[in-house]
């Protein structure tokens, strides 16, 4: 049978799923239904928003199924009608076994890692923030333990000093993508063979990749300067690392959002302290070694570059970054 005769559940919520679901439809392959977030309010005026991939579904005339929660009945039963021979999942929530072993051929899930190396809801920020040269993608069988079913393929790329986690984001959606419908086909015809994660960790030490919290995006100028450049290359653009701008006389504190920064010279100096020609760069002391950060954001106002931020706020060395 061909990857184009089955028929297929897709599950996924933000644009990196798009770019999956888009191929299997532009690849004619036989979409029969897109389970997704249900629609939440949203921005300053709470309006009702729907997800990336129910504004693609829609546009493309797609059955869309929305459950608040996945092992309802009704859902359930919604699901079972669509006789979906395989589902497909990219960036969607924790399925339940009512749900991933439904179709006869299962379902498969589409990971921003390779696994078994970085399990978990963010792995791209993770391999950024430990430092790791390279990543990928890998889609694996969906088994009862989240991330730990057989991997069916993966496709490995580089990490380069300045990928920040949007720019391999992008990357791996793309790629993903085009993996997600060499897994369809090779599941349709039989042509796979399914690996146990076990067999591959074999001593290896598993890093893991869980969900980030705010605190974890908080920059500790105290660490050496390549750890405080992966922190805020692996939460560029978003989360985004974040600092406190303190007044060394007035004790009055800035918040401030860091996206960009690249190795600087200079002194010996406590973390923290700031080094600004006032016009065109700010350069701040890390435990071991200096950056110059090049994009940043004051709370309440727009994403900057130094420059222009320096505009506007000149007296940046009366300044520690804590």
């Amino acid at each position: 049978m061909k990857g184009t005769e089955l028929r297929i559940a897709f599950m996924g919520t933000p644009d990196f799923a798009v770019a999956s679901l888009k191929k299997l439809v532009e690849g004619g392959y036989n979409v029969v239904g897109v389970i997704t977030a249900p629609d939440r309010p949203a921005g300053r005026g709470k309006q009702l928003a729907e997800s990336a991939v129910k504004k693609y579904a829609v546009e493309n005339n797609l059955n869309v199924l929305q459950p608040e929660k996945l092992k309802n009945p009704e859902f359930l039963e919604e699901l079972r009608a669509l006789k979906a021979d395989l589902q497909v999942v990219v960036a969607f929530r924790m399925l339940p076994e009512a749900v991933w072993a439904m179709p006869p051929l299962g379902t498969f899930n589409l990971h921003g890692s390779l696994l078994p190396q970085y399990r978990g809801a963010a792995p791209l920020n993770w391999a950024i923030i430990n430092g790791e040269e390279k990543t990928g993608v890998t889609t694996f069988l969906l088994d009862h333990e989240i991330d730990t079913g057989k991997i069916i393929f993966s496709k490995e790329i580089d990490i380069w000093e300045n990928d920040t986690v949007g720019t391999i984001h992008d990357s791996l959606m793309e790629i993903g993508a085009k993996l997600v419908t060499e897994t369809v086909d090779a599941l349709a015809e039989g042509n796979y063979e399914a690996v146990s994660q076990e067999e591959i960790i074999a001593g290896q030490e598993i890093k893991h990749a869980p969900k980030i919290f705010k605190d974890d995006c908080r920059i500790d100028w105290t660490k050496d300067v390549e750890s405080v450049r992966n922190l805020i290359r692996g939460l560029s653009p978003y989360p985004a690392a974040w600092t406190i701008l303190k007044h060394k006389t007035t004790g009055e504190e800035i918040s401030a959002k860091v996206f960009f920064a690249m190795h600087a010279d200079g002194k010996s100096a406590q973390p923290g302290t700031a080094v600004s020609d006032g016009k065109n760069y700010i350069k701040v002391a890390c435990g071991a070694g200096w950056l110059q950060i090049t994009d940043l954001q004051i709370a309440g106002k727009k994403r900057m570059k130094t420059n222009e931020f320096l505009r506007g706020f000149q007296h940046i060395e009366d300044y520690l970054f804590v």
